[in-house]
C-alpha cells in the first residue's frame, strides 16, 4: 500500500480521498490543515492515521510514499519542493506552479532524487474518455483546429461581488481563472496537439486585479486552438475539435463526461465510456502503478509523458499570462 499525506481539506480533497478509498492502493497515512479542529475533523472523517498542523513536521515523521498538495496555488512549489527533498513523491494539484522558474528548479531538485516522482493531478487527461478521444483524434485526416470551452460560476466569485478577496482570486496566491478551470482545456490540448508555437490571452479582470474569464488563441502554425474559460459565468456549449469533414465533439473540456464522432454526412457516433464512479479514480490508479512500479517500461514512458506535459502546460500558462501582462508576485521571486 503506498502511504500518502494530504494538504487542504476542502471539496477537491475529500473527492481524491475517496477515489484513493475505492483504489485500494493507499494508506491515508497522514493530514496537514494550519488548524488543528480542520485536521481532526477530516482525519476522523476519512479515518486518516495522523494529523499534523506543522507541514515539515509530518514529512519527517509520517513516514511518506506520496505527499498530495490541494493548497492555495503560491504555496505549491515549496510544498512540492520540501517533499522532494525528503526523497517523498508529490502529487499536486494543477496547475503545478505558478511559473516557469519554479518548474525549473523542482526539475532540478528531482533530478537529485531519481526515485521522487512528481504527478500533476489534471484528472480530464487521464479519463476512458480522453484516451477514447486521443485514439478519434489520430484517425482524423487532418486537423483544422479546436474550440474548446470549460466555463463554470464560481461561489468565490459572489464574495467577490461582496467586496472580498477569496485565494483563488486573487494575484497573491496566483489564482484566477486562467489558473483554475482555465488548466483544463490548456492540458487538452497539449496531450492532444503538443505545445503551441505562439500563444496570446484576452482576460476579463474582476475587482481583486485576476482574470475572471477570458479567451486564449494556442497557435500550431497551421490550425488553431481558441480555449473559453471562465469562473464568473456558466457555459454549455459543446467544445469540437475539427478534421477535414469529421468533427469530434465533447460536453466540456474540463468534465469530458461524453464524446461524439461526427462523420461527413452528420452521422454521430457515440464514443462515450462508462461512468466513473469518482472522476479522480483513474488518475490514482495510474499514478499507483507508477510509484509501485516506477521502472516498467510502459510506466515510465507514461510518467516521463505526464511530466513533459506538466512542464508544457506550465510554459503555456506563464506564455499566456505574459502576453496579457498579467503577473503573480510569484514571478518575482
Amino acid at each position: 500500500m503506498i502511504r500518502i499525506g494530504t494538504v487542504g481539506t476542502h471539496w477537491i480533497t475529500q473527492q481524491l480521498v475517496e477515489a484513493l478509498a475505492l483504489s485500494q492502493q493507499y494508506d491515508l497515512a497522514a493530514v496537514y490543515s494550519r488548524h488543528e479542529e480542520t485536521a481532526q475533523a477530516f482525519a476522523t472523517k476519512n479515518h486518516a492515521q495522523a494529523t499534523y498542523t506543522d507541514y515539515d513536521t509530518m514529512l519527517y515523521d509520517a513516514n511518506l510514499d506520496v505527499v498530495y498538495l490541494a493548497s492555495p496555488n503560491s504555496l505549491h512549489f515549496q510544498q512540492a519542493l520540501a517533499a522532494i527533498r525528503h526523497d517523498i513523491s508529490v502529487i499536486v494539484e494543477k496547475p503545478a506552479v505558478s511559473n516557469q522558474g519554479e518548474m525549473t528548479a523542482l526539475m532540478a531538485e528531482l533530478a537529485k532524487h531519481p526515485h521522487v516522482r512528481l504527478l500533476e493531478a489534471a484528472r480530464n487527461v487521464h479519463t476512458p474518455n480522453f484516451h477514447a478521444l486521443e485514439k478519434a483524434v489520430a484517425a482524423l485526416p487532418t486537423v483544422q483546429g479546436a474550440t474548446l470551452t470549460y466555463m463554470k460560476y464560481s461561489s468565490r466569485y459572489d464574495n467577490v461581488l461582496a467586496g472580498e478577496r477569496p485565494n483563488v482570486f486573487t494575484k497573491e496566491f496566483s489564482g484566477g481563472a486562467l489558473q483554475d478551470l482555465g488548466v483544463y482545456p490548456i492540458y487538452l490540448a497539449v496531450a492532444l496537439f503538443g505545445q503551441p508555437a505562439n500563444v496570446a490571452y484576452f482576460p476579463t479582470l474582476v475587482a481583486t486585479g485576476a482574470d475572471g474569464k477570458g479567451i486564449a488563441i494556442l497557435r500550431y502554425g497551421d490550425f488553431d486552438v481558441t480555449v473559453n474559460f471562465g469562473k464568473t459565468s456558466n457555459a454549455y456549449a459543446w467544445s469540437e475539435i475539427y478534421g477535414l469533414k469529421e468533427t469530434l465533439a465533447l460536453d466540456s473540456a474540463g468534465e469530458l463526461t461524453q464524446v461524439k464522432a461526427y462523420a461527413a454526412d452528420g452521422a454521430a457516433e457515440d464514443l462515450t465510456q462508462p461512468d466513473l464512479p469518482n472522476p479522480m479514480l483513474p488518475e490514482v490508479n495510474d499514478f499507483a502503478r507508477i510509484l509501485q512500479d516506477p521502472d516498467d517500461a510502459q510506466n515510465a514512458a507514461d510518467y516521463r509523458r505526464w511530466l513533459r506535459w506538466s512542464q508544457q502546460v506550465n510554459q503555456v500558462l506563464y506564455d499566456l499570462r505574459v502576453s496579457a501582462n498579467l503577473y503573480f508576485p510569484a514571478d518575482e521571486n
